[in-house]
């Protein structure tokens, strides 16, 4: 197959939706399937929106991926009759995340537009294909392919999470991107009243909402938390490896997740995970027994979490152990990834058909 990948920006970016798409790439490559990377410019949404008066899709493609959260720069080009399938790869809808009333109907009435102007979807949860379907409906042939979680070759060993629940030290790490989104404000906020011997690891980048970032920096430094809390920055995959073997809980607190690779990533070191009630977190975390899911926002819950792990050693272990069982049950990546590169195929096969079929009209 020859592919194209409609992205923003550089493939190498850290997240977890960047991840799936590198990922994905690394293996339709490796089948021998050629896949080109058609990047376009991070800028604001009104510019991107400018895109449709000069963006097409390239030619001698038999098949195009388009990262959903390009859609205000793919309306135009999506025009049918489209010369190869047009498949969505949906991480999350913009219009899913917390803002505005009237900034969130404007962005569900651009991407009811562009989720219409596709011939089908791959969706990284049934959260996600939900959010989807409520939008437009059933109308496209569709697969959920749960992301890549097990990028770390070596974790940690089941009595090394007896022994480790059993230190002096509560180790709460937060990985993912410092903006508001993620919900930091939050961590910090439930963190204020715990105990001189917890410590929080902060591992994410700092330059996604500088703003954002500096803030919590300094609300660290007024609520008397910097000898606790420790901004890294992003690391790289054997950076971040001490850090996922020393914590004792995963708390990244979003106020929407459209899967959350963070939570299963950190339930392989037998991190339990504290997310929220709000996107496909849920999917992942059974309350009580491998994490806590709190309301967005809602730092006291969170506090309460934080206090219970770190007051009761027993079930901190237990809770790890089912954090790493939890874990195990996730599908690989290898699995995962044959079922899209199959899907795939099958719209190539289903537009060859049509095509025919209209020929002899």
């Amino acid at each position: 197959m020859n592919i194209g990948l409609v992205i923003h920006g550089s493939l190498d970016t850290l997240s977890g939706g960047y991840l799936y798409d590198r990922k994905l790439v690394e293996y339709l490559r490796a089948q021998g399937d050629t896949v080109e990377i058609i990047s376009l410019p991070w800028r604001n949404y009104a510019a991107h929106l400018a895109d449709n008066l000069s963006l097409r899709l390239p030619t001698g493609l038999d098949l195009v991926i388009e990262d959903e959260l390009n859609h205000p720069s793919l309306l135009a080009a999506n025009r049918r009759p489209h010369p190869y399938p047009v498949i969505s790869l949906v991480h999350h809808l913009r219009s899913s995340e917390q803002r505005p009333g009237w900034q969130n109907r404007f962005y569900r009435w651009v991407e009811r537009l562009y989720l219409q102007s596709v011939d089908g979807f791959i969706f990284n949860s049934r959260t996600t294909k939900r959010a989807v379907q409520d939008l437009v409906g059933a109308h496209a042939p569709s697969l959920v392919a749960y992301p890549p979680t097990d990028r770390f070759e070596e974790t940690i060993k089941d009595h090394e999470i007896r022994a480790r629940a059993e230190s002096d030290e509560f180790g709460v790490l937060f990985l993912g991107n410092v903006i508001r989104r993620k919900g930091l404000h939050t961590l910090l906020e439930a963190m204020r009243h715990q105990r001189r011997d917890i410590r929080l690891d902060v591992v994410g980048s700092l330059s996604s909402e500088p703003s954002y970032a500096r803030a919590m920096q300094a609300e660290a430094e007024v609520s008397g938390l910097s000898s606790i809390v420790q901004f890294h920055g992003p690391l790289s995959q054997d950076e971040l490896i001490p850090f996922l073997r020393q914590a004792h809980v995963l708390a990244v607190p979003s106020s929407y997740e459209g899967f959350g690779i963070v939570y299963l990533e950190g339930m392989a070191f037998g991190l339990p995970a504290i997310g929220t009630t709000a996107g496909a977190a849920s999917e992942i975390i059974t309350d009580g027994v491998d994490g806590f899911l709190v309301s967005p926002g809602d730092a006291d819950s969170l506090e309460d979490g934080l206090r219970v792990l770190a007051g009761n050693r027993d079930l901190l272990a237990r809770m790890s152990l089912a954090a790493r069982e939890r874990y195990n049950r996730q599908p690989k990546w290898e699995t995962t990834a044959g079922q899209v590169r199959s899907f795939l195929h099958e719209r190539i096969g289903y537009n060859s058909l049509t095509t025919t079929s209209s020929g002899h009209d």
